[in-house]
């Protein structure tokens, strides 16, 4: 199977548009606005909260960057007005912070505003290796002015174990991912472990030092051996369910997060939507050929 996964994530630039907007629709909302609102709604109805991202991270422009600030106000404007269950995720990059950090910064002071007005949460989504230390100095600044936000980690990265330490001694809530980055060869010795199975004892480490700390966590993957051994965990060490919770990103593993909702574990379902459909697709399977697997399942079983 994994082999298939990476032979379907490599033919992804000869597959036609069509057929990966097809398969998109599974794990996008829609277009716009309104289309997630309305996935938004049914999700709720059906137990789940959810964390809405707006496609188009690495703006080229910052008149690019300005237009998904707005669409973030919207989205904050409307989950409130409708009373949803939901928050957001937002990516720096995708408000300019590789074109201009200080107005990136200013972009999401508008955010974060807007959100404590309406008390929705907010995670800072984490980026590739470059990023890190860089948004999370930026979410130092901003936690300062700012209590209802998060920062999401990579557990691929050999630096969290002292990033987590920062987090936790401020029981700062965060997210914890596997991380789908693909880095630079050189990276990957010194900064990051490229063998998905080798994060998962990491994984599990950091998981446990939020729980030891009571650190709120948003445990993000589709791994269902992970998710089991984080499960034992949780038992072993009596954690308290309200301290934290699963993610998993739309359309993909339903059977298992349904199960893990009628189990009686708070799940979050990470929205996306926006018209870079394309664009975020092509990235996710070529970032994370599991996922080519997930959908070409889901797929099969239609």
């Amino acid at each position: 199977m994994q082999l298939l996964n990476t032979v379907v994530a490599h033919a992804i630039p000869w597959i036609p548009r069509a057929l990966v907007q097809k398969i998109s629709r599974r794990y996008i909302a829609g277009d716009d606005l309104t289309q997630a609102i309305a996935r938004i709604r049914q999700l709720n109805a059906q137990g789940y909260c959810v964390t809405v991202d707006v496609l188009g991270e690495t703006v080229s422009t910052l008149a690019q960057a300005e237009r998904t600030t707005r669409e973030y106000l919207a989205v904050l404007e409307r989950i409130h007005t409708q009373g949803l269950d939901a928050g957001i995720s937002v990516k720096p990059s995708a408000l300019g912070s590789l074109l201009d950090p200080l107005q990136c910064e200013q972009f999401l002071e508008q955010i974060l505003n807007c959100a404590a007005d309406h008390q929705t949460p907010v995670c800072l989504d984490m980026e590739d290796a470059r990023c890190t230390q860089a948004e999370i100095e930026l979410f130092q600044r901003l936690k300062a002015r700012h209590g209802h936000l998060s920062l999401a980690l990579q557990a691929y990265l050999r630096r969290t174990y002292l990033d987590i330490e920062t987090m936790v001694q401020e029981k700062h809530p965060l997210r914890l991912c596997k991380g789908i980055y693909l880095e630079d060869a050189s990276h990957l010795v010194d900064q990051a472990w490229n063998d998905r199975c080798a994060i998962n004892p990491h994984f599990i480490q950091h998981i446990a030092r939020c729980f030891e700390t009571q650190t709120f966590v948003a445990i993000a993957t589709h791994d269902s051996a992970l998710i089991d051994q984080v499960i034992e965990l949780v038992k072993s060490r009596g954690a308290d369910r309200s301290m934290f919770e699963f993610q998993m990103l739309l359309g993909v593993c339903e059977p298992l997060r349904n199960q893990l909702l009628a189990s009686g574990y708070k799940v979050r379902i990470y929205l996306p939507y926006g018209k870079d459909w394309y664009g975020y697709s092509t990235r996710r399977l070529k970032e994370n050929p599991s996922i080519a697997g997930y959908i070409l399942k889901a797929m099969l079983g239609r």
